[in-house]
């Protein structure tokens, strides 16, 4: 889980740091300091809460900001489609993450073999 988690708020916090600034220079917001404010917060917000998937309220905190880039929404509409794509890519972060860390560590466990 914390392997794709991490992945998805990463690229998730990339993807809003650059789409906020376009959006509010191409006109399509009435307050494009605003948009840039909330959109730079966000992306902050979602680069932090990288390092809370550790904790088991790591999760809601990742769910909280998804709803929060979907919000953005309201300011920037194509952040809703935004918001929409990650939340899906959230959920199965989410759902098939704890298989994959789960791999991991079996297989980080296992003794090395010599190869001959």
């Amino acid at each position: 889980m914390k392997v794709l988690g991490s992945a998805v708020l990463a690229i998730e916090a990339i993807i809003v740091l650059l789409a906020i600034p376009v959006a509010a220079t191409n006109g399509s917001v009435a307050n494009p300091g605003l948009a840039i404010g909330i959109g730079a917060g966000l992306a902050l917000l979602l680069l932090l809460a990288i390092g809370t998937l550790r904790r088991p309220w790591g999760v809601g905190v990742g769910w909280a900001l998804q709803v929060a880039v979907l919000a953005l929404g309201l300011l920037v509409s194509l952040m809703f489609i935004v918001g929409a794509i990650f939340a899906i890519l959230w959920f199965f972060a989410i759902r098939n993450g704890r298989r994959v860390d789960q791999l991991r560590a079996e297989r980080a466990a296992e003794p090395d073999e010599p190869t001959g």
